[in-house]
């Protein structure tokens, strides 16, 4: 199992029946292929959307996730404006988001749309997403380029929100975060303490219920 791929399968497993989800792009998009069949959510995409499924039959250039990748509705489904959208999202009719991250801190501060000195398309709907979502889930590889600690003291980047992190999903590890701070619950198959420590500069407790991710 690729490293994406143990990401994505563990975080469609915090989705319940019935809830209405956000994916983000790349990581976060792909959890929608690994929800167990027993689980039926709704996927709510900022563009527009709600009902969102996997593509089926022929490309709708007008039918397209918040990445831009072609996707279908399922029955029931429905498309609507921007402001109907971010209405659903600001109301806090949303769940849970999952979204990837540029740094996440001990906290529970994300920094996940720009770099400086980097041109973006834009900022997107992260911020109210992050802000209006009932759980935030940040699902991310666990390091940077060069296996440079992206889960951190404090962040550096400039911020998507302020203590808005309830969960880290990412290749090695997940943390939660607490009244007390982050604390480490799973442990990937294979990967070790130590690993995750050397990879980690956030504090962090290791909770005494620590368990290996079921994928």
């Amino acid at each position: 199992m690729d490293v994406k791929t143990i990401i994505a399968t563990r975080v469609a497993q915090e989705f319940k029946d019935g809830d209405v989800v956000n994916l983000g792009i790349g990581i976060p998009t792909m959890a929608a292929d690994f929800i167990p069949p027993s689980v039926h959510i709704i996927l709510q995409s900022e563009n527009g959307f709600v009902g969102l499924k996997a593509l089926e039959g022929e490309v709708d250039p007008d039918c397209v996730n918040a990445g831009g990748k072609p996707v279908s509705i399922q029955p029931g489904g429905a498309v609507f404006d921007s402001a109907m959208s971010f209405a659903i999202i600001r109301g806090g009719h949303v769940a849970a988001t999952v979204l990837g991250a540029l740094e996440v801190d001990q906290e529970g501060n994300l920094a996940n749309w720009v770099v400086p000195g980097k041109m973006v398309p834009g900022m997107g709907g992260a911020m109210d997403l992050v802000v209006g979502a009932k759980k935030v889930i940040v699902a991310m590889e666990h390091t940077a380029k060069g296996g440079v600690p992206k889960i951190l003291k404090k962040c550096t980047l400039p911020l998507t929100a302020k203590n808005e992190v309830d969960l880290i999903i990412t290749n090695l590890c997940v943390f939660e975060m607490t009244q007390n701070g982050l604390v480490l619950t799973e442990l990937a198959p294979e990967v070790t303490l130590e690993q995750v420590r050397e990879a980690t500069e956030a504090d962090y407790k290791v909770s005494e219920n620590l368990k290996t991710m079921a994928l």
